[in-house]
This record gives structure tokens, sequence and C-alpha cells, in this order.
């Protein structure tokens, strides 16, 4: 969707840039009314060869992470819409080459909401999401109804659904605007009404005496945007009363809309054009999201995937408080070595992990950041 909805938008209304090569895994013959099919390649060489940019949105943290590299060995910038592949290895990537969220998603957007709040003198406080719909452990029929009904797979409406995705973006915010999270799983207000959430945010931040990355539940004012909770200068109290704002001393900027695809045209003119990234996982994350078990599951038991199953679901961490812990964005096609409980933070000891690039990644990482050994050389064995 994202793909198509990017390729339509350049295509109709960007008439200097020209979309030179689309990759995909899948065959040729099983695409119908796509456009720019001509296009298409399998070859990571040839797309790579007969670009300027590469936009990623495979969704995919193996082969984007794959992909990624090979743009970076021939100097190509990279704007992604792929907050999974930037929480797990985005920030080994960050230091190899250059690459950017993209705006249209909520991480992108929070970062143009802040950059935006930055130039009016505002000093932010809490990079907020509004999720619209939680339910930490939904059925298989559930989420295949709402699949079909929504045109999107059951596997991103369950990271939807049972809050991988938002505590995934959250975090991707928190590591590249320097902020932290209050408790494990983010705070996630129920709110009726957004200033008062918002201001029991800022309250938090300021307590800890850094700003915070979290969201809230809306019930009773739309969705789907994201907004920012910040402070001003005193002198400024009564003009920004005036504008509407509020009296303070919190005032929360709103943006009511993320359109994804629509909105990635804004970074690629943005790179294009020489200008800096707007977000991405940072080289020194702090934060990191787990893999928290569902269910109870016995030794041995294979994992399809973590984000987007039916097994696990992602929550945001404080990596210094979980080191051993496995991101969830590496769950894919292993096994249980042992039985876990609903809840339990899943680490190296409790799986197998196939070998893959984006594992040395995040082994790098973990070494890097000082992970005892021992856990290395569990990972490295499974």
């Amino acid at each position: 969707m994202i793909a198509r909805g990017f390729l339509r938008l350049i295509k109709q209304h960007y008439p200097d840039l020209e979309i030179s090569r689309i990759l995909t895994r899948r065959p040729f013959n099983s695409f119908s009314d796509f456009p720019l099919a001509e296009r298409l390649t399998h070859s990571i060489d040839d797309l790579v060869d007969h670009s300027d940019l590469i936009v990623e949105c495979s969704g995919d943290v193996f082969h984007g992470t794959e992909v990624i590299e090979r743009a970076f060995e021939a100097g190509l910038p990279v704007v992604t819409v792929n907050a999974e592949l930037q929480v797990t290895t985005g920030s080994y990537l960050a230091g190899k080459g250059f690459i950017t969220e993209a705006e249209g998603d909520q991480p992108g957007s929070l970062a143009a909401l802040h950059e935006e709040a930055l130039q009016m003198g505002f000093k932010p406080l809490v990079y907020g999401n509004m999720k619209g719909y939680l339910n930490h452990d939904p059925t298989p029929e559930n989420m295949a109804y709402w699949a079909r009904l929504q045109g999107i797979s059951v596997d991103q409406t369950t990271s939807f659904t049972d809050g991988t995705k938002v505590q995934i973006e959250q975090v991707v915010v928190g590591n590249g605007l320097g902020a932290t999270i209050t408790r494990q799983g983010l705070e996630g207000i129920a709110s009726t009404n957004l200033n008062d959430s918002a201001s029991v945010l800022g309250m938090l931040a300021e307590r800890l005496g850094q700003p915070i990355t979290d969201y809230v539940i809306p019930s009773g004012f739309p969705a789907g945007g994201v907004f920012l909770v910040c402070r001003h200068d005193a002198e400024q109290q009564q003009a920004i009363e005036y504008f509407k704002l509020g009296p303070g001393p919190y005032y929360t900027l709103i943006r009511p809309f993320h359109l994804c695809s629509l909105e990635v045209g804004k970074t690629v003119r943005r790179v294009l054009a020489g200008g800096g990234v707007l977000l991405n996982n940072s080289t020194a994350p702090t934060l990191g999201v787990a893999a928290i078990a569902k269910r109870p599951m016995r030794g041995g038991e294979l994992i399809e995937r973590g984000i987007g199953g039916f097994q696990f679901r992602g929550e945001a961490v404080k990596l210094a408080e979980h080191p051993d812990h496995v991101p969830i964005g590496l769950l894919r096609k292993t096994a249980l070595k042992r039985a876990v409980e609903p809840g339990q933070i899943i680490t190296y000891d409790d799986v197998d992990i196939l070998p893959s690039r984006a594992l040395e990644i995040v082994l790098q990482q973990a070494e890097a950041a000082t992970v005892p050994l021992e856990l290395t050389r569990v990972a490295l064995n499974g």
C-alpha cells in the first residue's frame, strides 16, 4: 500500500522526479494494476545502479537492512518508512550512511512537528502519539476480519492492534530526539481530554528532568495524529493565550493527521535539497523494544514472527535495564529453547535465532554497549 501510494504521488505530482526502479521479491506476474510495472526488478544491484536516492518501504527488517547496506556501499542516501527496521538495525546503519525516517508515518510527523516547535521558541517535553484502539492479545479470527476490511495484511493489523507498532514508533522518536520513557511499555493514558492528559504527561517529563515519549488512547476526540507537549517563555504567556493555545504552562501542539505515502515526497525533497536527517534511531540509542510473551509457551515451540504475530507483542524498555532482551524485530522463524510465561521478556537464553545480517548487527551493537560476552555467545550459538 505504501509503495503504490508513493509511486502514484511521484508520477502524478512530482514532474521533476523519476521512479527509476522498483525492487520486489514477488514474481512480476503476481502484480495487477501496479503503477510503473515496467520498472520492477528483482536485483538490488539494478536498483542501486539506477538511483540517486533509495526509498525503503518494505516493512521487513531483514530485507530492508540488506538493501540499505548495499545502498550505502554505493554512497546513496536512504529515506525509510520502516520504523521496525530503525529500532532493530537502524542505529548501526545510521553510523554507516545517510538514513532518515520519512515524514508521514507517526515518527517522521513528530520529528517535523518538533522542528516547527523549536522554530517558534517552544521547548518540547512530550512526544505524543494518538492511538485509536488497543487490545494486547487479539484473536486471529478478529485480526483476519479487520485486515480484510482495511485492505492490509493480518500481520500489520495485529501489530497495530496489540500495541507493538506504537511502542516501536515511540522508541524511534525517543532515541532520535533524546527522550526517555517513564516506565516499561509507556503510560498509554486513556484520554477524554487531550489537554488534560498532555498536562499530566508534561508534569511527568518535568519530574524526570528529561523529555519523554508516550501515547494516549483518545475517547471523544479524533485519533490518528501526533502531538507535542511544550513549555514557552513566561513573558510570552499572555500572547500565547490570546493565540488560543490556553493559559499554560503546558501547551499542546497537535498535528491531527499523518498521511503516510502522501507525505514521503516531502522528505525526499528535503534530502535531495541537501537537508539533514529528519529522524533516525541515533547512533547511541537508550531505548529498545523487547518481545513480551502473550501466552504460555513450551520449549521447542516454533515462532513464525514476532512483530504482528500471536505469540509476542512489543514493549518499550530502557536498554540499560534490559541488556539481554531480544529485540522483537529479530523474532522470525525461530524456536523457543525453554518454556516461557505470559508477560515474560524474551532473552537470548530463551530462543534459537537463525543467523542473519540483522542478527550480526544487533550483536555488534550489544557488544559495543558492553553487553556481557556470555550473552553474545549464547545468541551466536543459537
